[in-house]
């Protein structure tokens, strides 16, 4: 028996900052780089003095990292216990398998299920990790090799590649010593996608909920119970493995696909923070008995648009280093930061709303859509309006300029912010690259996604224009990214990934 499930990774394009607090909104777009959880027993058969064992073992292995991990789990306390490992371990899995078990120990009740549940255990856990190239940076290794930074050559590397680690000082040298190598990632999430892949196995594999329903939609009332267990365990896990309690916007995105997201209240994952010397099954059973107040709203691109992201390469930016600069001025200038924020909360419902607009819009008059935002793909922003032959095509037109208006606003602001809290939200090299993209030919959005700085760049084109996008990129020493947005969430996989990349290399080999 072998289960596997995914997870995406995601871009917030607007509500930096604004969306750690309530009830400001977050615009998130889940995208096309996964994580995949592969579980399956250590044991096919079991001992006859097995159900009387309080332990059981637990294997994970992350190959892109050549890294694997024993554990013993406490049956009863379902707690990991580490009995060998050559390298660090990952708070995030350890977390995510605890809890996971927990929850489902805490919400089968059927004496059966928990039957099955026990001897599942008892069988022993063996857990593979990979992820999509798309979360891991390989710039480095295209420099060294002196080839071009272009899509292509990202395409040509083989999937779930070996990672690299960045040796390199993390953030300056704030203490003067080298911070313990890291793996260089491109911020889709990855720690969120990972927790939330692991998370959805164990529960399905487990009985605790059944991902199985094709097509599923988190609209129906019982996968959304599903998914909602699945959230709420893979948030407790991924805040305790950071030691903090986030805005939990990107494993909301994991779970729940691109939406428009409120965070929920601090206060339902105080019992969670709190797990010293506490049973953990009696703060899983609180944990997912509590009314979660998070809000999430389906939310995606509109058609014939594409998400493009960019690594600039020039130096990477610590997020929680930024949200402390920005959390402190919002302290000593209150009265600013209000200010600051309102204008970004009213800039950001804009960009939403105009999305909306057009998302019906295409849905009510495709064919007037289609033909505007084919036509201005092929024209700057300043032209658009001579395309528009009807009334129908002029509403659309206006609002692709409205769209476009709200995210120079957005960016107006957020660079403000980052003036008043010191902080390089839209750094100036940025900036440039910004605003060149966006007078380039069918570029409707550009900025920098979450909470800024050198990481990354976005850009939302219109029709085909993203090739042009991403060839002047590349002339600029912007790498671009080959993930794309996937508005679905977590999933249930039919095979293992490496198994369907290998059968597709050998279809290819038959067919050639």
């Amino acid at each position: 028996m072998e289960v596997v499930a995914s997870a995406p990774g995601k871009v917030l394009i607007a509500g930096g900052y604004l969306v750690l607090e309530r009830p400001n909104a977050g615009l998130v777009l889940s995208t096309t780089a996964r994580f995949y959880a592969v579980v399956r027993p250590l044991r096919d058969s079991l001992p006859a003095d097995a159900w009387a064992w309080a332990w059981t073992d637990v294997k994970v292995t992350s190959p892109q990292l050549s890294r694997e991990a024993t554990y013993k789990l406490s049956l009863n306390k379902t707690t990991l216990q580490l009995t060998s490992s050559r390298e660090s371990t990952n708070p995030f899995v350890e977390q995510a398998i605890q809890f996971s078990v927990a929850a489902a120990k805490a919400t089968i009740i059927d004496k059966e299920r928990k039957d099955v549940v026990d001897k599942l255990l008892l069988q022993g856990l063996n857990i593979t990790i990979i992820g999509c190239n798309d979360f891991y940076s390989y710039r480095k290794q295209i420099e060294a090799r002196g080839l071009p930074l272009t899509p292509e050559v990202l395409l040509s590397l083989p999937p779930f590649s070996s990672i690299t680690f960045n040796s390199e000082v993390a953030n300056g040298t704030m203490t003067g010593e080298k911070c313990k190598p890291e793996v260089a990632k491109t911020g889709l999430g990855s720690s969120a996608a990972m927790t939330t892949s692991v998370v959805a196995v164990l529960l399905h594999y487990l009985g605790a909920v059944n991902l199985s329903c094709p097509g599923q939609s988190s609209g129906d009332n019982t996968t959304r119970r599903e998914l909602d267990l699945v959230h709420s365990i893979a948030q407790s896990a991924h805040c305790i493995a950071q030691g903090k309690i986030g805005s939990g916007f990107d494993v909301s995105a994991a779970v729940y696909g691109s939406q428009r997201y409120v965070r929920f209240s601090p206060e339902i994952l105080s019992s969670s923070q709190a797990t010293g010397g506490t049973f953990l099954p009696d703060v899983v059973s609180d944990i997912v008995t509590q009314r979660w107040d998070h809000e999430n709203k389906q939310f995606s691109l509109p058609p014939l648009m594409t998400l493009l992201l960019g690594e600039p390469g020039t130096g990477g930016s610590s997020t929680p280093s930024m949200v402390g600069s920005v959390k402190r001025w919002q302290k000593s200038d209150p009265e600013k930061c209000k200010d600051t924020w309102s204008k970004l909360a009213f800039a950001n419902s804009a960009l939403e709303n105009q999305l909306r607009i057009l998302k019906g819009l295409s849905e009510n008059h495709r064919e007037a859509y289609e033909s505007v935002v084919l036509s201005c793909s092929h024209l700057t922003y300043e032209k658009w309006t001579e395309v528009a032959t009807n009334q129908h095509q002029e509403l659309i037109i206006k609002s692709l300029l409205a769209a476009r208006d709200a995210c120079l606003e957005i960016r107006l602001h957020m660079r403000e912010m980052g003036i008043a809290a010191g902080v390089p939200i839209e750094p100036d090299s940025q900036t440039r690259l910004l605003d060149a993209t966006m007078n380039m030919e069918g570029v409707l959005l550009a900025g920098v996604p979450g909470a800024g700085g050198f990481d990354a760049v976005f850009s939302v084109t219109l029709g085909d224009a993203s090739n042009a996008v991403a060839n002047a990129w590349s002339s600029a020493g912007v790498l671009p990214l080959l993930v794309r947005e996937d508005c679905r969430g977590v999933s249930l996989e039919d095979a293992d990934p490496r198994t369907r990349e290998v059968s597709a290399a050998v279809s290819s080999i038959q067919i050639n």
